[in-house]
């Protein structure tokens, strides 16, 4: 397989845990500089995927760049498990829970019917823990700082979402959405509407548009196919 990095390519790839989408761009950046000796080369992500969550990640490089916002916008499907009875602060494992809800009289069909709520068109705020920006500056770094901001509601559309295993206070669930949803915010908004609370245990983005995971590289395999390829 020959690449061409500068003229543009769009590598599909399995991020791990715990990085960022960033992580991953500069990653591949330096790796692709060194490799090739490169002087420069763009190289961005089409979609951000938060640090907990693992998945399909869409880079770009070179003139390919010039397509990430095509691909931004298109809807992504992720597969994803949830923990009711309480909440965090980011909406996920990042922080520590802090608030606790009585589940023992949540039925299955109360379930159900909530998440039949959040399908179409919603309105739905960002976690402040997240890269939205407040007057410049990204929510997450005044949240960590513990300064208060509004982040105003955005419409989102939801195409399916779906309950999968239920083992309370554990529920897998799938969703396919439109641009700019936030997983974390859905699920936050879920636990709200059974008077209960909710925050996103585990999170993996299986799909964006016609590319899935399974045709993803890990960080490593890219690697190695990168370096048979100069040899």
């Amino acid at each position: 397989m020959a690449f061409d990095f500068q003229k543009g390519e769009v590598i599909l790839i399995d991020k791990p845990i715990e990085w960022t989408s960033f992580d991953v761009v500069n990653y591949l950046r330096s790796f692709l500089r060194r490799t090739y000796d490169f002087k420069k080369l763009k190289v961005g992500h089409a979609g951000t995927l938060d640090p907990l969550a693992t998945g399909l990640l869409i880079i770009c490089t070179g003139k390919m760049t010039k397509r990430i916002n095509e691909f931004q916008g298109m809807d992504k499907v992720y597969v994803g498990q949830m923990k009711i009875g309480a909440t965090t602060p980011s909406y996920d494992k990042e922080t520590e829970e802090d608030n606790h809800f009585d589940i023992s009289n949540i039925t299955k069909e109360d379930l159900d019917k909530a998440a039949k709520k959040f399908t179409g068109e919603i309105d739905q705020i960002p976690p402040l823990y997240s890269a939205v920006k407040i007057d410049g500056k990204r929510a997450y770094t005044l949240a960590r700082k513990k300064i208060d901001g509004e982040i105003k509601p955005r419409k989102v559309t939801i195409h399916e979402f779906k309950l999968l295993n239920t083992e309370l206070p554990y529920i897998d669930f799938y969703v396919k959405s439109g641009k700019g949803t936030y997983i974390r915010s859905l699920v936050r908004d879920f636990g709200t509407s059974i008077n209960n609370g909710a925050y996103l245990t585990a999170l993996r983005r299986t799909a964006i548009g016609g590319f899935n995971v399974k045709d993803a590289y890990s960080l490593e395999s890219f690697k190695e196919t990168v370096l048979n390829d100069v040899k």
